[in-house]
């Protein structure tokens, strides 16, 4: 049963098994087990982008695609919500308008995107991604009118989703049930019935032929697949999956701005924890982001607790500032880069086949 869930694809590795469980675990749990908004805000951070980098690595990991308009794809499926919930008004009709019409926008700009660029190859790819993500973003913020420009656009939801709506007068298991319990399970199951979607599709004929692109384009041509078909038909899939990516980080967060969905540093992000999970591994996509993201948000805490403590030791206690967080996040990913050049999950899996 299981076997089949995965469609085939085990970890194979059992220290790989007991952090996805792990994670698993804290991600289905997370409303009952930690008490304040911030834990309940990581996990849906960790579902949500969960589903974004693993689309990513579609095209990095299987595809060998390097795409810097990935951000912009997120952006879109963010805004097309913002935008309905704030023209129509919160209802569930307004949010189907602005998720179908975010996946439709993103499917035509990235099969157009695809059909005009991927026919070059390597830099001039990516250089065009970057130069058509630069033109949203500038066009974003300049359309204040519809999208908020630099402030951003908030938004209501529906009533169901709200934090004043309650499903049952008293608590569960400790833990009020209201809409925002009800919105983050949402998240969740939605990212995971995308997460094994994924993880279906690499395991498919369709993802064995992108792995043959990535190895030798010339090769898989030469035996008769049509690889051009295949990157853009990859390029289409994980813009659609980057979209339904950006559409639950605004109905969790009620708000987009530029700085949350289409800077170029949401982009640098993805491609850290991409990397740092494992190109080529759908499972490196949750290994690499419940790091990052519980790395970005206890980090700092936990360094000005050591700051503190480290009063007495002037030089340590400035080397543990909060404000330094980013340098030792920086180091820990060097240090990972050298050490696990495939990713903490390849490596895994390498060293048990090594034990093997």
């Amino acid at each position: 049963m299981l076997n089949q869930l995965l469609s085939g694809d085990l970890p194979r590795s059992r220290l790989l098994s007991a952090l996805l469980v792990l994670v698993v675990a804290y991600l289905a749990t997370a409303p009952f087990l930690f008490s304040g908004a911030r834990s309940l805000n990581v996990a849906a951070t960790i579902c949500v982008f969960l589903v974004l980098v693993a689309s990513f690595d579609l095209l990095l990991g299987y595809c060998g695609v390097v795409s810097f308009a990935h951000a912009m794809f997120y952006g879109i499926g963010a805004y097309g919500v913002a935008i309905a919930m704030h023209k129509l008004g919160p209802t569930w009709g307004a949010m189907l308008v602005g998720a179908v019409a975010g996946l439709a926008v993103s499917l035509v700009l990235s099969l157009v995107i695809a059909l005009v660029s991927l026919r070059v190859k390597a830099i001039f790819y990516t250089m065009m991604t970057l130069a058509v993500a630069a033109a949203f973003g500038a066009l974003v913020t300049r359309m204040s009118g519809l999208t908020g420009g630099d402030d951003g656009r908030t938004f209501r939801l529906p009533e169901a989703l709200t934090p004043g709506f309650r499903v049952f007068e008293s608590q569960v298991f400790g833990t009020t049930i209201n809409g925002k319990v009800l919105t983050y399970y949402l998240i969740f199951f939605t990212a995971a019935l995308l997460f094994l979607l994924m993880l279906r599709v690499v395991n498919s004929r369709f993802g064995r032929v992108l792995e043959a692109i990535r190895e030798n384009e010339f090769r898989a041509e030469a035996i008769g697949y049509r690889t051009l078909f295949y990157r853009v038909a990859v390029n289409c899939l994980a813009a659609a999956l980057a979209t339904c990516a950006g559409i639950l980080m605004a109905l969790w967060l009620r708000y987009v701005g530029p700085q949350t969905t289409v800077g170029f540093n949401v982009m640098l992000n993805i491609l850290l924890m991409a990397v740092i999970g494992g190109l080529g591994t759908v499972y490196g996509a949750i290994v690499g982001v419940a790091l990052f993201v519980v790395a970005e948000n206890y980090l700092q805490s936990w360094m000005g607790s050591m700051s503190t403590s480290l009063v007495s030791v002037p030089l340590l206690a400035k080397l543990f500032h909060p404000d330094r967080w980013l340098l030792w996040f920086g180091t820990v990913f060097v240090l990972s880069v050298y050490f696990f050049p495939s990713g903490i999950v390849g490596k895994l899996r390498s060293s048990t086949k090594e034990v093997l």
